[in-house]
């Protein structure tokens, strides 16, 4: 049994620290947007053991108690791919199905990281209902791991995206999928979730504002850090919020603090997947406003990338402590990737590494190759390929799938009230 994490909450734009009310997600006496972050009284991380499964790290989770059913990111060093990229530091951090790896995550995503945090913070029996809108991994995640632990979760993902809610089994009752049209997005998504939470009887997830969401995606650093034994020199991954490289650099700030680890910021470098590249064109242009087109050429470049995951419209990139923040301090840079390019790298990570991989990390995988030929990386830096999702085709060989049918079809455009009605309507 873990006992629940002593923590208090810091405001990044001003250095506020103050208590967690029990599900703050932001600091109420901010004068300007800004994330709040965890600051854990524990500074030196003790790593459990595996049995502990992903609350191995519970030291630096923001949590009440523990869930079922978990896994933890496994990291190991890479041979074959980095034997053809020439590189001799290569660790992948891999989040998915690949039971010979000690990786079981049965949705295949590391987005299973935020679930298993997220819904470790919420306290039993709140007498609330949880609402996470998702583009489509984040979905299957929380849903699965709401379902296995019996806790009320209303989920928005837009109709075109759920080919992403397969599942080994049914769902449990208190699992209830919504979808905007078809033709829609997942800033769409996020607004329909937001209209539901104005009824009093549902508790918006908070994405990117949730400590627990990014502590648990911290996760994958931590195991990087437990394998390599220091902090590594850089650090990929596909981004559609920005909010996993966010947590990557708090994971590094507070290995920092440990001491054992080394004192050094490793170079983030993200990546997005052409056409729809807001967070890249922003960076490139030295703005920490986040240049992006009107909704709906926004909306038309989003439905065009083959890593749908990576579409968000509303990501936390200009504000205190976001992603503009986060490349500045590490001296961090972004890479994009066609559709061609992320489809050609994940069928050469499956014919190297042995595993296949989702979209969104064939594009992390592509990025690697690129920042390699310009010189951003060194062949002999120490370097963390954080494969975000794999092993989902492998898995679907393997077991006998269904795939989850919405409860409720409804327009974004909708009156809130309207929409409280309806969704209420579904417990």
């Amino acid at each position: 049994m873990i006992t629940p994490t002593e923590y208090t909450l810091k405001n990044i734009a001003d250095g506020r620290e103050f208590e967690d009310a029990g599900w703050t997600l932001g600091d109420s006496q901010s004068k300007e947007p800004s994330l709040v972050r965890a600051i854990y009284k524990k500074k030196q991380i003790g790593f459990k053991d595996s049995k502990f499964g992903f609350y191995k790290f519970a030291d630096w989770l923001p949590i009440k108690r523990t869930l079922e059913h978990s896994s933890a990111p496994v990291t190991y060093k890479s041979e074959k791919l980095a034997a053809k990229l020439g590189m001799s530091n290569l660790y992948i951090t891999f989040s998915g199905w690949w039971p010979e790896k000690g990786a079981a995550f049965k949705t295949c995503s590391f987005k299973e990281t935020e679930a298993y945090s997220v819904c470790a913070r919420l306290a039993a029996n709140n007498g609330k209902i949880m609402v996470v809108a998702s583009a489509g991994n984040t979905a299957r995640a929380f849903a699965q791991v709401c379902s296995d632990n019996n806790i009320p979760i209303v989920i928005s993902i837009p109709y075109d995206n759920l080919s992403a809610l397969w599942f080994e089994k049914p769902l449990n009752n208190c699992v209830k999928i919504i979808c905007t049209p078809s033709g829609t997005d997942y800033f769409d998504a996020i607004r329909l979730a937001d209209k539901v939470c104005t009824g009093d009887r549902f508790l918006p997830e908070g994405g990117a504002k949730n400590v627990a969401r990014r502590d648990g995606m911290a996760t994958t650093v931590l195991s990087a850090v437990e394998k390599i034994g220091r902090i590594p020199d850089a650090y990929f991954q596909a981004i559609g919020s920005g909010t996993g490289t966010i947590a990557a650099w708090e994971a590094n700030m507070r290995l920092i603090e440990d001491g054992r680890f080394g004192k050094h910021l490793m170079k983030l470098i993200p990546s997005q997947n052409l056409p729809f590249t807001p967070m890249y064109d922003s960076w490139k242009k030295g703005s920490r406003a986040l240049v992006i087109a009107e909704d709906e050429q926004a909306r038309a470049l989003a439905l065009k990338i083959d890593a749908r995951v990576l579409s968000n419209r509303k990501p936390p990139y200009s504000l205190a402590g976001g992603l503009f923040d986060a490349l500045t301090s590490s001296h961090g840079d972004m890479e994009v990737c066609t559709n061609e390019e992320l489809a050609q790298a994940c069928e050469e990570f499956l014919a190297l590494e042995g595993i296949d991989i989702h979209p969104a990390a064939g594009v992390a995988v592509k990025s690697l190759e690129k920042a390699l030929a310009s010189g951003k990386i060194k062949k002999d830096d120490v370097v963390m390929l954080n494969i975000t999702g794999g092993g989902e085709k492998r898995f679907k060989s393997e077991h006998k799938c269904i795939q989850q049918q919405p409860d409720l079809v409804i327009s974004p455009d909708t009156y809130s009230d309207e929409v409280v009605a309806k969704v209420s309507a579904l417990f």
